[in-house]
């Protein structure tokens, strides 16, 4: 039984490694390749910007140059599934409605991940006229073939409509829409609004947002900063399209000084279109089963 499950696993890895080899192919006439025919490193190389074109799944990376190398000793036919490509030189990176641009890409066969040096960027179209492109800049973007995540990381910004969310890291699931920020001091999300109303700030230690539905859920500690009204607590529920925030604690608190108000209960419902915050009566459960990961 022991042995079967060994064979299973074992088939599982190769099956896994066997989709993830990368092709490197150019349609210009004179792109050239070098290096050792069998052991490699190979060299390929064209004049033309995004001359040379790696394929690997659903994956599609171009660039001017490009390096793929076997580990030392091995042979570039038996070492597939364990090679490491290098892409140099005005970096294009496109998955389905994904584009994303930078100096540098390394990409592993063995985990089918490939990494995009900063500065990068990164930008998906909505799915039809009536949704916002999502934009992010980041120190480096790393991109799974094995699903359709990426993870930026270093000084990110994502911007989607009139929000836009800062933090240390951002995973971002594309056909969900699924953008999670963690960040070890402060998630910093900022819906931008015009006149006397001033920016809707949102501050925690998480948050996650459905870019597509215009939800988020935030957590670790929350502060929601709405002009003159400031609501605290453990965890948020905002939906925009509605305008209203759910925030639970222990308890949750609002305040507003220029009007002398306090609130602090155990649920408070935030209504950030007209700057009022109450009781919140009903059952509330944070709905965290909406933001889950994509399983693997």
């Amino acid at each position: 039984m022991r042995r079967m499950l060994w064979l299973a696993l074992i088939g599982v890895a190769l099956a896994a490694n066997e989709v993830r080899i990368i092709t490197i192919e150019s349609a210009d006439p004179n792109a050239t390749r070098s290096g050792d025919l069998r052991y490699g490193p190979w060299l390929y190389q064209s004049s033309q910007p995004g001359g040379i074109k790696g394929t690997v799944k659903d994956l599609v990376i171009t660039s001017s140059k490009a390096t793929l190398s076997a580990p030392q000793g091995k042979t570039m036919k038996d070492a597939e599934g364990e090679r490491t490509a290098t892409f140099e030189g005005s970096i294009v990176v496109k998955r389905d409605r994904m584009t994303a641009k930078g100096p540098k890409l390394v990409y592993q066969e063995s985990t089918g991940l490939g990494t995009l040096s900063g500065p990068a960027q990164m930008r998906q179209e909505p799915k039809d006229d009536k949704g916002d492109p999502v934009e992010v800049t980041a120190g480096k973007m790393t991109f799974d073939v094995d699903t359709d995540v990426s993870t930026s990381e270093g000084n990110v910004l994502l911007k989607n409509g009139n929000q836009e969310g800062q933090s240390d890291t951002v995973y971002y699931e594309e056909k969900r829409g699924l953008a999670i920020f963690n960040d070890k001091e402060q998630v910093v999300l900022v819906r931008k609004r015009s006149g006397a109303d001033g920016n809707l700030i949102i501050r925690a230690k998480e948050v996650r947002s459905l870019t597509n539905d215009k939800r988020l859920i935030a957590t670790g500690g929350v502060t929601l900063v709405d002009g003159n009204i400031t609501t605290t607590g453990d965890s948020l529920v905002y939906d925009d399209k509605t305008g209203i925030a759910i925030v639970a604690g222990k308890p949750a608190r609002s305040e507003n000084p220029k009007e002398n108000f306090r609130l602090s209960i155990g649920v408070i419902q935030h209504d950030v279109n007209k700057h009022r915050a109450v009781q919140y009566t009903k059952p509330f459960t944070l709905p965290v089963n909406d933001f889950q990961k994509a399983a693997k």
